[in-house]
């Protein structure tokens, strides 16, 4: 009988042995092949030839996570090939109004010349420059989205009323009449203040820059901000990249495609959620906190 039990435990202990080499050797496999697909950067995923249940489960999660890091890296790139081409870009287009401020600072100096005609050209390429300054600071914005959120209980009618006040001179200038309407009933949220503000600054100042005419802005009862104005020099597909970071509308080059995405960002950050929406020449954007 002991002879019996002793022949039982011998096989057992031989099979837990061969068991322990297989998984010594396939833990072995993975650490090589996870070792060899980062340092190549190749698009290979991790193999192993045991049959064991918990390490073909161990080898599918290391699958699933780095199918994330490649995903995430080559938003990563194409994000920094964005980013530096958006830089070149604005750099550049500071130069054009400040070369052009230069020459007629130099023409003023001179006599027997149309003064005020200078002066209303300078103005306007000051202006230039006042809109690719707003360009360097979304980016900058965009680039220290990290920063902790604060939240605190805020009454959205005033911090759209207060927005929408202080671009009065943004409309006059555009010749855009807004259309507002803003609930009686007080809505409050538990929100950070001064993101909001941004990310109604940034969709207003995108609808001013984009209207042909009209721009309209409403908060209902249940909390609903919708703003929507007439742009016909958009179309479904643009709209539907609008959020997307560092995009910009070839046709309207001069703006950098980073507002909407920082508003999208900042309404996220708040567990918010944003859309929009192309009907009819109309661009329609809507937020609910």
């Amino acid at each position: 009988m002991s002879i019996y039990i002793y022949g039982i435990l011998t096989l057992i202990i031989v099979a837990l042995s061969l068991k322990l080499i297989l998984l010594r050797k396939t833990i072995n496999e993975i650490q090589k092949s996870l070792h060899r697909i980062i340092q190549i950067d190749t698009n290979n995923l991790i193999t192993v030839s045991s049959n064991d249940r918990e390490i073909k489960a161990l080898a599918n999660s290391l699958n699933i996570e780095l199918k994330k890091l490649r995903k995430q890296k080559l938003q990563y790139e194409n994000g920094n090939q964005e980013l530096k081409r958006l830089v070149t870009d604005i750099s550049h287009d500071l130069r054009t109004p400040l070369t052009a401020i230069s020459g007629y600072i130099e023409l003023l100096e001179e006599e027997d010349l149309n003064k005020k005609e200078y002066v209303k050209i300078i103005k306007n390429k000051t202006k230039e420059l006042t809109v690719l300054a707003e360009q360097l600071r979304d980016l900058s914005i965009g680039l220290d989205l990290e920063r902790k959120i604060k939240k605190e209980k805020c009454c959205v009618n005033d911090i759209l009323e207060e927005t929408i006040a202080s671009l009065y001179n943004s409309f006059k200038d555009k010749k855009v009449e807004p259309n507002i309407s803003i609930c009686e009933k007080k809505i409050y949220r538990n929100i950070d203040k001064d993101m909001i503000i941004r990310v109604f600054e940034n969709i207003i100042s995108n609808a001013i820059k984009y209207s042909d005419s009209n721009c309209n802005i409403t908060l209902k009862e249940d909390g609903k901000i919708s703003f929507s104005n007439k742009a016909s020099k958009l179309d479904v597909i643009t709209v539907k990249r609008i959020f997307e970071r560092y995009y910009t509308v070839e046709n309207i080059k001069k703006y950098s495609g980073l507002g909407l995405s920082i508003a999208k960002q900042l309404v996220e950050m708040n567990e918010g959620m944003i859309t929009a929406k192309y009907i009819k020449d109309e661009l329609y954007i809507e937020i609910l906190f």
